[in-house]
């Protein structure tokens, strides 16, 4: 496939950041992937594997070769009488993914409805909602390995996969391109009811479809959709404290919602970010045009579809002002290109 030379991306990242890619070739089969690595590396140029575009921030123009991941097929591998054994190719779209699954009666997805993006980011970030991660369903991934051009099997072990995080933001980091994700999914309907806003708005006795039309409904609240209001989704992450850090802050602040998380506590990012005063805010001056949803603190917008190093000077006042608040560092969770 011939690649396009200075080709706009504000359609592909769902901020609408303005920024352009000096080439651009979509990879539709492991061939075309192969092609645009190797046009890339001839040229000394940087490649960068676009999914959805739902977990990026464009600091500026991509000055090298944007390779949307295009990949299709939901296969099944094995098959139980209680469980199904998939691989699916990493340029699926998620939700329809999801969506897809429960149409067949495979369960485990259904807390991960209306997440965006597409299935080969969803390691990376070890996605996560509503008391699922992708760790409790996934088998193993298969991609190239971009210092050998080989293709590499990982299992589930292998991924190191953590509260939105993974080898692959890791040592695997610009190493590893995810072409297939392996997934088991149950045939029984054990649904997960674990999460507080989440019970409240089903019987305990809800199907999974029941489970998923409750998340979208509650995701629909709180989180405004990309094509209406440009954004990335969860801008900051839950920072994890010490149960020394957590006591502190608990006394300071005594409403401050935390979750027990392998020995240390998870806090609320969007609590922390509203009491700092950013939910409804817009940026002033160079930020203008971006701003913080009125409805959910952690979702930064940007309706002006401006740069991205506008949001992120934004984001960097919203961090100076919980940490001088609250003592408490708070990570942007899209990568930054």
């Amino acid at each position: 496939m011939r690649p396009e030379s200075d080709v706009s991306l504000q359609a592909l990242n769902t901020l609408a950041v303005p920024a352009r890619a000096r080439y651009l070739t979509p990879a539709i089969s492991l061939e075309d992937l192969r092609e645009a690595l190797a046009f890339a590396r001839e040229r000394a140029l940087p490649s960068l594997i676009l999914g959805g575009g739902s977990n990026i921030v464009l600091s500026g123009d991509f000055d090298g070769v944007v390779i949307p991941l295009q990949l299709r097929g939901i296969n099944c591998i094995r098959e139980h009488e209680d469980w199904v054994e998939l691989s699916v190719a990493a340029g699926e779209n998620w939700d329809d993914f999801v969506r897809y699954s429960l149409a067949q009666g495979w369960f485990g997805l259904e807390n991960l409805s209306a997440i965006p993006g597409n299935v080969g980011a969803a390691p990376i970030q070890n996605i996560g909602a509503y008391g699922v991660e992708l760790s409790s369903v996934l088998t193993s991934v298969v991609g190239l390995d971009l210092e050998t051009g080989a293709e590499r099997r990982l299992s589930r072990e292998d991924c190191e996969l953590a509260y939105r995080d993974s080898i692959f933001k890791g040592s695997l980091r610009d190493r590893f391109v995810i072409t297939q994700v392996g997934l088991r999914l149950s045939k029984v309907a054990n649904t997960n009811l674990s999460y507080p806003a989440l019970a409240a708005e089903v019987d305990a006795s809800a199907s999974p479809q029941e489970v998923s039309a409750a998340v979208r409904a509650v995701r629909a609240r709180k989180l405004p959709s990309p094509a209406e209001l440009p954004n990335a989704g969860s801008f900051f992450k839950n920072p994890i404290v010490s149960s020394e850090q957590a006591d502190t802050l608990l006394e300071r602040h005594p409403t401050l919602p935390m979750w027990p998380h392998n020995g240390q506590y998870k806090l609320a990012a969007g609590w922390l970010v509203e009491q700092a005063g950013w939910r409804g805010r817009s940026g002033e001056g160079e930020q203008a045009g971006v701003g913080i949803f009125r409805e959910q603190a952690l979702v930064l917008i940007n309706p002006g579809r401006c740069p991205g190093r506008r949001i992120l000077q934004f984001a960097g006042e919203i961090q100076a002002s919980v940490h001088a608040q609250f003592g408490v560092n708070l990570d942007i969770e899209p990568r930054v290109y």
